[in-house]
Parts: structure tokens; sequence; C-alpha cells
């Protein structure tokens, strides 16, 4: 009954990939036999080897992103395609094809608009330790900044409604854009899921396009922009306050040797205290008065994400479709 009804819904596979010749070939026939009746669109991100072939020898539709980075090319394929359901995927294989049905499944029957396949086994990935201690203290950071919503914010496995993919604006470049997605949802307060999937290994010669350091140190400034953008008051007040203590610090003491000495010898620290007081309340404004505008733009955000349908053909025909699943 599950395959009858997706069969209905125009399902597309989405792959970033670059340099994956090894693997591509097979990710892509797995995925058509998973889902017979998806598009697999396989978008080649300036590959240097065969990718683009083996993905177009195995059935997939092969688009060239020329702008390198993981974020611009889910930017185009985004803007690009048009479908039902959207299925994300890589193109290195450590993501099973078999678990495809279960990830459009749970975005049906759940009414979700975005389903992330958390990864178990993640920290053996490769074997490299910075990414497994990468993972952990940036999902922490995440729950504690913007919500626990996600348990696994880089995992590039999910599934989308199209209201989700329409409606997501995409700015990052780079393989900081599944942070991106999962702030959006939060900020939005978007039906989302997550299922517990195996994640597997590369294969023998694949290399990781990530790059622990350089790679996390983009990751840890999108925290940052995400938070001046959607919490403001939250980022400007943190400057607010720590210019404050400093400010109010500095003074003390030359509070109190003016009650005791009636003097100001230490005429340049009263200057800088008073100068970083003033920061702090310009910090402390400043924020007030982004908070109002970042309100606004996710009102208009939420009211340009509610314009658009869960699937084109209509919230009846996915009304039948939950409806035989439930039957089922």
């Amino acid at each position: 009954m599950l395959h009858s009804a997706q069969d209905e819904l125009a399902i597309a596979v989405l792959i970033p990939c670059c340099n994956e010749e090894r693997t591509i070939g097979d990710v892509v026939r797995r995925f058509r036999e998973a889902l017979p009746a998806a598009t697999v669109y396989v978008y080649d991100n300036n590959s240097r080897d065969l990718s683009a072939l083996a993905a177009r020898a195995a059935g997939a539709v092969v688009v060239r992103e020329p702008r390198q980075g993981k974020g611009h090319v889910v930017r185009r394929m985004f803007a690009d395609v048009e479908a039902d359901i959207y299925l994300m995927a890589d193109g290195d294989g450590t993501y099973a094809p078999e678990d495809a049905p279960q990830l459009v499944n749970t975005l049906l029957t759940e009414r979700s608009d975005m389903v992330v396949g958390t990864r178990r086994g993640v920290t053996a990935d490769a074997g490299r330790a910075g990414h497994a201690i990468g993972n952990r203290l940036f999902n922490g950071l995440y729950k504690q900044l913007f919500g626990r919503d996600f348990s696994d914010i880089f995992s590039g496995y999910r599934a989308f409604t199209r209201r989700f993919v329409k409606s997501f604006p995409a700015v990052s470049g780079g393989f900081e854009i599944e942070t991106e997605m999962s702030v959006h949802a939060s900020q939005l307060k978007l039906p989302v899921s997550e299922i517990a999937l195996d994640y597997g290994r590369r294969a023998e010669g694949s290399a990781s396009k990530l790059s622990t350091w350089k790679d996390g140190a983009r990751i840890l400034w999108m925290f940052a922009m995400l938070l001046k953008e959607t919490q403001p008051l939250r980022f400007f007040g943190a400057f607010a306050a720590m210019f404050l203590v400093a400010g109010v610090s500095l003074a003390m003491p030359v509070l109190v040797e003016y009650a005791e000495t009636g003097l100001v010898p230490r005429l340049p620290t009263w200057v800088l205290s008073m100068a970083l007081v003033v920061l702090s309340m310009l910090m402390a404004v400043t924020g007030l008065i982004l908070d109002s505008v970042s309100r606004a733009r996710a009102e208009q955000k939420r009211s340009f994400y509610l314009a658009i349908p869960r699937l084109r053909a209509g919230t009846a025909r996915e009304g039948r479709h939950i409806e035989r699943r439930r039957a089922a």
C-alpha cells in the first residue's frame, strides 16, 4: 500500500556530488530500486573524475553546478526541481537508499515538513575522532541556542515537503547548509521528525570533503550569524552585558577613590569605563530594535511558507494517501 501511494506522488531524489566516481553509480541504482517512481537528480559540483558519467549511466538526471560548495548545490537543486516530495542524500554511499521509503512514509504519516535521518554510528565516520567530537559539541551548542528539535543537525539524509523546499532561503555556501535548514525549521516552529538510521563508512579510496578545523570554524561562524539574525536581542544582549561588566569593573576603583579623597587621579580609566557603559547601552538598544525587525521577518517567512501547499496536487490527494496508509 505504501508503494502504491508513493507511485502517485512526484518524488525527487537530490544528490549533491563531487568526486564520487567510486560510489555514485551504485547509489543511484539503489535509489531507483528503493523508489521506482522517483526521479534521481545528481548535481555535479566540479568533479575532476567521471562522477557525472557514472551517475548518468546509472539512470540519473545530471546537472552541473559550477559554484563550489554544498550550500550552492542545494540552493540550485531546490530552485530547479519541481516535485511533491524531495529526498536529499549524499553520493558517497554512507546513507542507505533502502531507508528512503521509511523517510517518505514518516514525512506523510506524521504530516511533517522535514524528516531527518539521524545517524547511528556516526562516530565511526572514517575513524576521524575530530568529526565525532565536533558532532557532539555542535549538536549540544545547537540545543542551547536554538532549541531541542534536532539531535543530529549535520545529517545529510533528509526528506522534505514542497512547502519546506520552496520557502527555504538557502543562503549558505558550504557544509553549514544543514545547520541553516535546522534553524529555519526551529525558528518557524515547523513540524519536523527524526528517525534513527544506520550510517555506513565510506568506500575504500573515497575521501571525505570535510575539513575538521576549516569547516568547523565555518559552522561556528554560521551559528553566530544565525543567532544574530533570528535572536538579535540575545546576541547583542550578550555583548551589552560584557561591556557593562567591564565598564563597571573599571569604574568601581575610581569611584571608591573619589569617595575617599574627592579626587579622580585615573581620569583615562574613568573615561574608558564610561565609554564601555555607553557602548553597552547602544548594544542593548540595537538588540531591542533588531528583535522587532526579526519578529516581523519571521512572520513574513511563516506567511510565505503557509501560502505554499505541502504537495502540488493539493491537500485532498494527500489526505487519501494518509488514509490508505492508516488502513494498511
